[in-house]
Protein backbone atom coordinates (compact mmCIF):
# COMPACT_ATOMS: atom_id res chain seq x y z
CA UNK A 1 0.00 0.00 0.00
CA UNK A 2 1.02 3.30 -0.76
CA UNK A 3 1.35 5.39 2.07
CA UNK A 4 1.35 9.35 2.42
CA UNK A 5 1.88 11.64 5.31
CA UNK A 6 0.11 15.09 5.30
CA UNK A 7 1.41 18.29 8.03
CA UNK A 8 -0.81 20.89 8.29
CA UNK A 9 1.65 24.01 8.77
CA UNK A 10 0.96 27.18 10.75
CA UNK A 11 3.65 28.84 13.09
CA UNK A 12 5.45 25.16 13.14
CA UNK A 13 8.85 26.48 11.54
CA UNK A 14 11.62 25.66 13.96
CA UNK A 15 10.15 22.22 14.01
CA UNK A 16 8.92 21.19 10.71
CA UNK A 17 12.61 19.98 9.30
CA UNK A 18 13.00 17.81 12.36
CA UNK A 19 9.86 16.48 11.63
CA UNK A 20 9.89 15.68 8.56
CA UNK A 21 13.66 14.29 8.39
CA UNK A 22 12.13 11.52 10.81
CA UNK A 23 9.80 10.01 8.14
CA UNK A 24 10.86 6.95 7.53
CA UNK A 25 11.08 4.89 3.76
CA UNK A 26 7.64 3.18 4.39
CA UNK A 27 6.40 6.53 3.68
CA UNK A 28 5.88 7.50 -0.62
CA UNK A 29 4.71 10.93 -0.20
CA UNK A 30 4.59 14.18 1.78
CA UNK A 31 2.36 17.15 1.76
CA UNK A 32 2.89 20.22 3.81
CA UNK A 33 0.07 22.56 3.49
CA UNK A 34 1.04 25.99 4.47
CA UNK A 35 -2.24 27.01 5.82
CA UNK A 36 -1.47 31.14 4.94
CA UNK A 37 1.33 30.74 7.98
CA UNK A 38 2.13 34.14 9.01
CA UNK A 39 5.96 32.38 8.95
CA UNK A 40 6.04 31.70 5.95
CA UNK A 41 6.39 28.14 6.27
CA UNK A 42 6.15 26.96 2.46
CA UNK A 43 8.67 28.85 1.27
CA UNK A 44 11.05 27.67 4.05
CA UNK A 45 10.27 24.33 3.41
CA UNK A 46 10.96 25.09 -0.19
CA UNK A 47 15.10 26.34 0.66
CA UNK A 48 15.61 23.84 3.27
CA UNK A 49 14.17 20.58 2.49
CA UNK A 50 15.45 18.36 -0.30
CA UNK A 51 13.66 15.50 0.33
CA UNK A 52 12.18 14.70 -3.11
CA UNK A 53 9.05 13.29 -1.63
CA UNK A 54 7.51 16.32 -0.78
CA UNK A 55 4.65 18.50 -1.92
CA UNK A 56 3.84 21.78 -0.68
CA UNK A 57 0.48 23.26 -1.09
CA UNK A 58 -0.60 26.64 -0.27
CA UNK A 59 -3.40 28.06 0.60
CA UNK A 60 -4.44 31.65 -0.13
CA UNK A 61 -6.33 31.97 3.35
CA UNK A 62 -6.18 30.32 6.94
CA UNK A 63 -8.40 27.19 6.68
CA UNK A 64 -7.63 26.06 9.95
CA UNK A 65 -6.17 22.64 10.74
CA UNK A 66 -9.01 20.74 9.44
CA UNK A 67 -8.99 22.44 6.19
CA UNK A 68 -5.21 21.81 5.80
CA UNK A 69 -5.60 18.10 6.40
CA UNK A 70 -8.38 17.61 3.65
CA UNK A 71 -6.25 19.53 1.51
CA UNK A 72 -3.79 17.20 2.23
CA UNK A 73 -6.42 14.25 1.95
CA UNK A 74 -7.47 15.15 -1.38
CA UNK A 75 -4.00 15.70 -3.34
CA UNK A 76 -3.12 12.11 -1.68
CA UNK A 77 -6.19 10.81 -2.91
CA UNK A 78 -5.56 12.14 -6.57
CA UNK A 79 -2.21 10.78 -6.19
CA UNK A 80 -2.87 7.16 -5.77
CA UNK A 81 -2.28 6.98 -1.92
CA UNK A 82 -3.90 3.88 -0.42
CA UNK A 83 -3.28 4.99 3.72
CA UNK A 84 -2.96 9.23 4.90
CA UNK A 85 -1.22 9.83 7.94
CA UNK A 86 -1.35 13.14 9.31
CA UNK A 87 1.12 14.49 11.31
CA UNK A 88 1.27 17.44 13.29
CA UNK A 89 4.37 19.73 12.73
CA UNK A 90 5.25 20.64 16.37
CA UNK A 91 7.09 17.78 16.90
CA UNK A 92 4.62 16.31 19.40
CA UNK A 93 4.22 13.27 17.26
CA UNK A 94 6.81 10.40 16.80
CA UNK A 95 6.94 9.76 13.07
CA UNK A 96 9.35 6.83 13.80
CA UNK A 97 5.88 5.15 14.81
CA UNK A 98 4.49 5.46 11.54
CA UNK A 99 4.64 1.77 11.09
CA UNK A 100 2.79 0.75 13.57
CA UNK A 101 -0.03 3.32 13.22
CA UNK A 102 -0.40 1.85 10.21
CA UNK A 103 -0.72 -1.61 10.62
CA UNK A 104 -4.10 -1.85 11.43
CA UNK A 105 -5.17 -0.81 8.19
CA UNK A 106 -2.18 -2.83 6.07
CA UNK A 107 -3.81 -5.79 7.94
CA UNK A 108 -7.43 -5.05 6.86
CA UNK A 109 -8.65 -4.56 10.33
CA UNK A 110 -9.70 -1.24 10.59
CA UNK A 111 -10.59 2.14 8.49
CA UNK A 112 -9.30 4.69 10.63
CA UNK A 113 -6.45 4.41 13.47
CA UNK A 114 -5.49 7.26 16.48
CA UNK A 115 -3.02 7.75 18.93
CA UNK A 116 -4.43 7.07 22.55
CA UNK A 117 -2.28 8.85 25.13
CA UNK A 118 -4.03 7.57 28.02
CA UNK A 119 -3.00 3.81 27.57
CA UNK A 120 -0.15 4.37 30.27
CA UNK A 121 -0.39 5.25 33.47
CA UNK A 122 3.25 6.66 33.30
CA UNK A 123 1.87 9.14 30.63
CA UNK A 124 -1.18 9.91 32.03
CA UNK A 125 0.50 11.03 35.16
CA UNK A 126 2.95 13.66 32.88
CA UNK A 127 0.03 14.85 31.34
CA UNK A 128 -0.98 18.92 32.40
CA UNK A 129 -3.57 18.67 34.52
CA UNK A 130 -6.16 21.01 32.91
CA UNK A 131 -5.26 18.81 29.64
CA UNK A 132 -5.94 15.52 31.20
CA UNK A 133 -9.24 16.81 32.68
CA UNK A 134 -10.40 18.39 29.38
CA UNK A 135 -9.29 15.43 26.94
CA UNK A 136 -11.38 13.08 29.68
CA UNK A 137 -14.83 15.41 29.13
CA UNK A 138 -14.16 15.32 25.79
CA UNK A 139 -13.47 11.62 25.35
CA UNK A 140 -16.63 10.81 26.92
CA UNK A 141 -18.79 13.39 25.04
CA UNK A 142 -17.77 12.10 22.00
CA UNK A 143 -18.07 8.23 22.62
CA UNK A 144 -22.14 9.75 22.75
CA UNK A 145 -21.98 12.13 19.45
CA UNK A 146 -19.81 9.05 17.50
CA UNK A 147 -20.83 6.29 18.43
CA UNK A 148 -17.06 5.36 19.67
CA UNK A 149 -17.57 3.79 23.15
CA UNK A 150 -14.16 1.75 22.73
CA UNK A 151 -11.66 4.71 21.62
CA UNK A 152 -10.43 7.41 23.87
CA UNK A 153 -8.61 11.23 23.50
CA UNK A 154 -10.80 12.33 20.43
CA UNK A 155 -8.76 15.08 19.98
CA UNK A 156 -5.51 13.67 19.44
CA UNK A 157 -4.59 14.36 15.61
CA UNK A 158 -1.71 11.60 15.04
CA UNK A 159 -3.97 9.49 12.71
CA UNK A 160 -3.77 6.66 9.42
CA UNK A 161 -6.96 6.85 7.76
CA UNK A 162 -7.58 4.36 4.48
CA UNK A 163 -8.40 5.69 1.14
CA UNK A 164 -11.66 3.47 1.20
CA UNK A 165 -12.93 5.65 3.62
CA UNK A 166 -11.91 9.22 2.78
CA UNK A 167 -13.40 8.32 -0.05
CA UNK A 168 -16.41 7.69 1.39
CA UNK A 169 -16.61 11.11 3.32
CA UNK A 170 -18.11 14.14 2.77
CA UNK A 171 -15.45 15.81 3.16
CA UNK A 172 -16.96 19.53 2.44
CA UNK A 173 -18.98 18.50 5.84
CA UNK A 174 -15.99 18.01 7.48
CA UNK A 175 -15.14 20.89 10.28
CA UNK A 176 -12.46 23.00 9.00
CA UNK A 177 -11.20 24.34 12.57
CA UNK A 178 -10.22 23.12 16.11
CA UNK A 179 -13.42 20.72 16.10
CA UNK A 180 -11.70 18.81 13.21
CA UNK A 181 -10.62 15.33 14.74
CA UNK A 182 -13.32 14.92 16.97
CA UNK A 183 -15.43 15.43 13.82
CA UNK A 184 -13.64 13.50 11.63
CA UNK A 185 -14.96 10.52 14.58
CA UNK A 186 -18.60 11.69 14.20
CA UNK A 187 -18.39 11.75 10.31
CA UNK A 188 -16.51 8.25 10.25
CA UNK A 189 -19.15 6.90 12.79
CA UNK A 190 -22.07 7.37 9.86
CA UNK A 191 -20.16 5.32 7.36
CA UNK A 192 -20.10 2.70 10.11
CA UNK A 193 -15.94 2.91 9.42
CA UNK A 194 -14.03 0.53 12.29
CA UNK A 195 -11.75 2.97 14.52
CA UNK A 196 -8.72 1.22 16.93
CA UNK A 197 -6.75 3.66 19.11
CA UNK A 198 -2.83 2.72 19.15
CA UNK A 199 -1.29 3.74 22.64
CA UNK A 200 1.59 6.37 22.18
CA UNK A 201 3.55 8.42 24.50
CA UNK A 202 2.76 12.39 24.54
CA UNK A 203 5.28 14.37 23.99
CA UNK A 204 5.20 18.10 25.10
CA UNK A 205 7.44 20.90 24.30
CA UNK A 206 7.65 24.96 24.55
CA UNK A 207 5.30 25.18 22.37
CA UNK A 208 2.16 27.20 22.54
CA UNK A 209 -1.14 26.32 21.64
CA UNK A 210 -3.15 28.44 19.37
CA UNK A 211 -6.12 27.06 21.10
CA UNK A 212 -8.38 28.88 23.69
CA UNK A 213 -10.93 26.68 25.65
CA UNK A 214 -13.04 29.62 26.35
CA UNK A 215 -13.33 30.31 23.07
CA UNK A 216 -14.21 27.36 21.75
CA UNK A 217 -16.06 25.48 24.54
CA UNK A 218 -19.86 26.94 23.46
CA UNK A 219 -19.15 26.20 19.88
CA UNK A 220 -17.53 21.94 20.48
CA UNK A 221 -20.78 21.61 23.34
CA UNK A 222 -23.39 22.60 20.38
CA UNK A 223 -21.93 20.84 17.65
CA UNK A 224 -21.73 17.66 20.06
CA UNK A 225 -25.34 17.73 21.08
CA UNK A 226 -26.62 18.07 17.30
CA UNK A 227 -24.54 15.46 16.06
CA UNK A 228 -25.47 12.88 19.17
CA UNK A 229 -28.97 13.73 17.83
CA UNK A 230 -28.27 13.48 14.45
CA UNK A 231 -26.59 10.34 15.19
CA UNK A 232 -29.60 8.43 17.50
CA UNK A 233 -32.17 9.53 14.91
CA UNK A 234 -30.35 8.44 11.99
CA UNK A 235 -29.35 5.27 13.35
CA UNK A 236 -32.08 4.03 14.85
CA UNK A 237 -35.17 5.51 13.26
CA UNK A 238 -34.23 5.91 9.75
CA UNK A 239 -31.13 3.42 9.24
CA UNK A 240 -32.86 0.80 11.63
CA UNK A 241 -35.49 0.28 14.42
CA UNK A 242 -34.98 -2.34 16.61
CA UNK A 243 -35.31 -2.98 20.13
CA UNK A 244 -33.03 -0.13 21.34
CA UNK A 245 -34.99 2.04 19.10
CA UNK A 246 -38.14 1.38 21.24
CA UNK A 247 -35.76 1.54 24.50
CA UNK A 248 -34.77 4.94 23.74
CA UNK A 249 -38.12 6.16 22.94
CA UNK A 250 -39.96 4.77 26.16
CA UNK A 251 -37.00 5.89 28.23
CA UNK A 252 -37.22 9.32 27.52
CA UNK A 253 -41.01 9.51 27.56
CA UNK A 254 -40.89 7.93 31.30
CA UNK A 255 -38.16 10.44 32.47
CA UNK A 256 -39.74 13.28 31.13
CA UNK A 257 -43.46 12.34 32.17
CA UNK A 258 -41.96 11.53 35.49
CA UNK A 259 -39.87 14.93 36.18
CA UNK A 260 -42.74 17.28 34.75
CA UNK A 261 -45.31 15.72 36.79
CA UNK A 262 -43.02 15.59 40.25
CA UNK A 263 -42.03 19.08 39.66
CA UNK A 264 -45.79 20.33 38.75
CA UNK A 265 -47.04 18.64 41.88
CA UNK A 266 -43.96 19.59 43.97
CA UNK A 267 -44.36 23.55 42.92
CA UNK A 268 -48.62 22.90 43.49
CA UNK A 269 -47.68 21.75 47.03
CA UNK A 270 -45.81 24.31 47.83
CA UNK A 271 -48.15 26.89 47.24
CA UNK A 272 -50.88 25.61 48.52
CA UNK A 273 -48.97 24.08 51.98
CA UNK A 274 -50.39 20.78 51.33
CA UNK A 275 -48.03 17.96 51.28
CA UNK A 276 -48.62 15.31 47.79
CA UNK A 277 -50.04 12.25 48.85
CA UNK A 278 -47.94 9.26 48.47
CA UNK A 279 -49.27 8.25 45.45
CA UNK A 280 -48.10 11.06 43.72
CA UNK A 281 -44.88 10.73 44.65
CA UNK A 282 -45.17 7.17 43.47
CA UNK A 283 -46.41 8.19 40.10
CA UNK A 284 -43.36 11.21 39.46
CA UNK A 285 -41.02 8.42 40.44
CA UNK A 286 -42.16 5.37 39.03
CA UNK A 287 -41.61 6.08 35.64
CA UNK A 288 -38.43 7.97 36.49
CA UNK A 289 -37.13 4.45 37.35
CA UNK A 290 -38.44 2.78 34.74
CA UNK A 291 -37.16 5.63 32.00
CA UNK A 292 -33.66 5.23 33.16
CA UNK A 293 -33.62 1.64 33.08
CA UNK A 294 -34.60 1.31 29.80
CA UNK A 295 -32.00 4.10 29.03
CA UNK A 296 -29.39 1.89 30.57
CA UNK A 297 -30.61 -0.63 28.36
CA UNK A 298 -30.03 1.23 25.04
CA UNK A 299 -26.93 2.49 26.32
CA UNK A 300 -25.33 -1.09 26.09
CA UNK A 301 -27.28 -2.09 23.05
CA UNK A 302 -25.74 0.97 21.51
CA UNK A 303 -22.05 0.17 23.26
CA UNK A 304 -22.63 -3.40 21.25
CA UNK A 305 -24.03 -1.84 17.94
CA UNK A 306 -19.88 -0.18 17.51
CA UNK A 307 -18.29 -1.28 13.72
CA UNK A 308 -16.85 -4.23 13.82
CA UNK A 309 -16.47 -4.99 9.91
CA UNK A 310 -13.50 -2.28 8.29
CA UNK A 311 -14.74 -0.71 5.16
CA UNK A 312 -11.06 -1.02 3.47
CA UNK A 313 -12.01 -5.30 4.29
CA UNK A 314 -14.91 -4.91 1.49
CA UNK A 315 -12.35 -3.35 -1.01
CA UNK A 316 -9.65 -5.63 -0.46
CA UNK A 317 -8.77 -9.27 -0.49
CA UNK A 318 -7.29 -10.70 2.96
CA UNK A 319 -5.07 -13.30 0.91
CA UNK A 320 -3.81 -10.94 -1.71
CA UNK A 321 -0.34 -10.16 -0.55
CA UNK A 322 -0.50 -6.84 -2.63
CA UNK A 323 -3.24 -5.66 -0.14
CA UNK A 324 -0.96 -6.55 2.70
CA UNK A 325 2.08 -4.22 4.22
Amino acid sequence: MQVAVVIPCYNVRKTIVSVINQIGDEVRAIYAVDDCCPEQTGEFLRANVTDRRLTIIRHNRNKGVGGAVVSGYRRAIADGMDIIVKVDGDGQMDPRLIPDLIRPITNLDADYVKGNRFYSLYDVKEMPGLRLFGNATLSFITKISSGYWRVFDPTNGYTAISETAVKRLNLNKVSERYFFETDMLIQLGGIRAVVQDFPMEARYGDEESNLRISRIILEFLGKHVRASIRRLVYQYFLRDFSIASINLVFGLVFVVFGASFGATEWVRSVTSGVPASSGTVMIAVLPIILGFQLLIAFLSQDIGNEPTVPLVGLTHDRNDPKTRG
